[in-house]
């Protein structure tokens, strides 16, 4: 039985991911969104309370549900599974995705929105006393601490945000910032809420150098990183929220990655390999909210609609074509081009050749793949190889297409 082939498959399914599920599926592609998670919305899904969405005061996981059901409305497919690889095919077009769980699915396009994950400091007992004291998410585990003084350690808009949602729940957040008194990371709105609640009280210039306990958190060790005097604060919860990393470790070897580990695109979210992009928190990118990544989603969307297109007809016109093909490399808003065209038109007709032209201002993928330096360039094709190149052709010079 031949196994479906999908014309996108998106590789997370966070704002960013199920965004350009939404506008794929809309656009009439076949659309799969391969999460790991049995809940949508990436860390969205974790945050408590989201007031920087334009239009939409919700909670993360409300939103992510609303994401997650239009998208599905249009005919996105989803599928609970890991992806731990891919490769590109021999016809440079398919792409073959390899799943922990489903053996492999082929597909034309890949988004991948893998996103973040909380950044481990790695200090004595975080690794240790993971899921039994030291959490991640106030979302998920603030209920376990109330009425209870806990630990939040970070100065981001994460852990101010997420240290005022916990008071709604426990006695007490002391937030431990590494800055000097009255400096925070977050913006000024969250830093406002933060200094005018009266259940956070704030440790000014200092660290975690340890969590401490027996089977569950006891305490923490605080480090005042100007005197260096270690002090014990006794606590059952630490939430640490000091950054986040890519989720990208699947791909490092294999795929193009920054030294950071993030993935780098162009305008239209494209990547280094052609076919493949990205979208929301994995790229290097200047903003990473719900927000840009949803903008992020539906660029990428469109762009493979448009890179589908364009490659299914040069699969089929061109590199499939019985008779030879003159590829003619232009640009119309090129005055030399424009002069060519009529030319090389009149020029193929009489001689039975087939012309294809390529706007190489709006088709960079396609120009680069044939390296093209120069405009007008016309590239003589049969049955998909290169057998001659006129870089910026004369009229008078035509006769070497023969």
């Amino acid at each position: 039985m031949t196994k479906a082939v999908y014309d996108v498959v998106i590789i997370g399914g966070g704002p960013g991911g199920l965004s350009a599920a939404l506008y794929a599926a809309r656009g009439r592609l076949k659309t799969l969104v391969i999460e790991e998670k049995t809940q949508m919305g990436g860390q969205c899904a974790t945050t408590s309370e989201l007031e920087n969405y334009p239009g939409i005061i919700d909670t993360g996981p409300g939103l992510s549900n609303k994401f997650y059901d239009h998208a599905k409305k249009f005919g996105a497919e989803f599928l609970k599974d890991r992806v731990i690889g891919f490769t590109i095919a021999t016809d440079g077009f398919h792409k073959n995705i390899q799943l922990k769980n489903n053996g492999e699915v082929i597909t034309k396009s890949i988004i991948i929105a893998t996103g973040t994950k909380p950044r481990i400091i790695g200090i004595p007992g975080e690794e240790e006393f993971k899921g039994r004291g030291v959490s991640y998410c106030a979302t998920c585990d603030a209920d376990f601490y109330e009425d209870l003084d806990v630990v939040v350690v970070g100065s981001g808009n994460t852990a101010v945000e997420e240290s005022v949602f916990l008071t709604k729940v426990v006695n007490q957040v002391n937030l431990v910032v590494i800055h000097e008194e009255g400096k925070l990371d977050a913006d000024k709105i969250a830093q406002e809420q933060a200094f005018a609640n009266p259940k956070i009280n704030f440790i000014w210039n200092s660290t975690i150098a340890a969590i401490e306990g027996d089977e569950l958190v006891e305490s923490v060790q605080l480090k005042n990183i100007k005197t260096g005097e270690l002090t014990k604060l006794e606590t059952p919860g630490v939430f640490m929220f000091v950054g986040t990393v890519p989720q990208t470790d699947w791909l490092k070897g294999k795929f193009p990655l920054n030294q950071w580990g993030y993935i780098n695109v162009d305008e239209k979210q494209e990547t280094e390999v052609a076919g493949v992009f990205a979208v929301g928190d994995v790229c290097d990118k200047f903003l990473r909210q719900v927000v840009t990544a949803t903008g992020d989603g539906a660029t990428a969307a469109v762009a493979a609609l448009q890179y589908i297109e364009q490659e299914e007809y040069w699969q089929e016109h061109v590199l499939g074509a019985d008779k030879p093909v003159l590829a003619v490399f232009w640009s119309p808003l090129q005055a030399e081009s424009t002069a060519l065209m009529p030319e090389i038109e009149a020029f193929a007709q009489e001689h039975d050749f087939k012309i294809v032209p390529v706007d190489a201002s709006r088709n960079k993928r396609l120009a680069e793949r044939y390296q093209i330096k120069e405009l007008p360039t016309i590239v003589g094709l049969t049955k998909g190889k290169e057998n001659i190149r006129l870089t910026k052709p004369q009229k008078s010079n035509f006769e070497e297409l023969l």
